[in-house]
């Protein structure tokens, strides 16, 4: 298994830790799996430009690398419906969007099509990580109040904790809207593969 497929692997590895950190509350644990999120990010930075640079392309590779994202932002969304930082109507738009795009490409596939990526899908991505990004330090940041780490009187606490998630579920909105808006360019750049199912 060469380098970038190594990190790809790695990437879905740290997916239960990262689970794990965030679901099991324990003294700064939203900073732990916000380290842990930006590594395995870091990962998916690295794999596809290694594989480019090195000419390490492979069928793994093309498979598992964006597999590897999507279980990664997928198990931020749905931890985050179980933290109750969200609800769950924009997760459902997200996974409508990766499976109609999956499906799309293994479509594309067997007619020997290749579904290439576009600046709107790594838009989507990096919005994605700074939403999640976000959220974690967000409430790292509450973390640190309950903790009295940073005081804050009552009447201030109850306005900076609604300040938080209002802000987290913007951030969070905002790369829906950049995941609909790719996965309606995808769908229209490959009307094609669609009208031959």
């Amino acid at each position: 298994m060469n380098l970038p497929n190594k990190l790809t692997v790695l990437r879905i590895l740290l997916v239960p830790f990262f689970v794990v950190s965030l679901l099991i509350p324990f003294p700064h644990h939203y900073l732990v799996s916000c380290l842990i999120f930006i590594i395995a990010s870091i990962t998916d930075c690295l794999d596809g430009k290694l594989a480019r640079k090195r000419n390490l392309v492979t069928d793994f590779g093309k498979f598992a690398d964006p597999l590897a994202d999507k279980i990664l932002v997928i198990s931020a969304f749905v931890c985050f419906i179980a933290l109750g930082i969200t609800g769950p109507v924009m997760v459902i738009i997200v996974l409508i969007r990766e499976f109609t795009i999956t499906s799309i490409r293994l479509v594309a596939a067997s007619q020997g099509k290749v579904v290439a990526a576009n600046i709107w899908g790594k838009v989507k991505t990096v919005s994605q990580i700074i939403a999640i990004c976000g959220v974690l330090l967000g409430h790292y940041v509450l973390e640190l109040v309950n903790l009295s780490v940073i005081p804050l009187n009552p009447e201030i606490n109850a306005s900076f904790t609604y300040y938080i998630f209002a802000g987290g579920e913007i951030l969070l909105w905002i790369s829906t809207v950049f995941a609909v808006i790719s996965g309606v360019i995808y769908v229209a750049d490959n009307k094609g593969v669609i009208k031959d199912w």
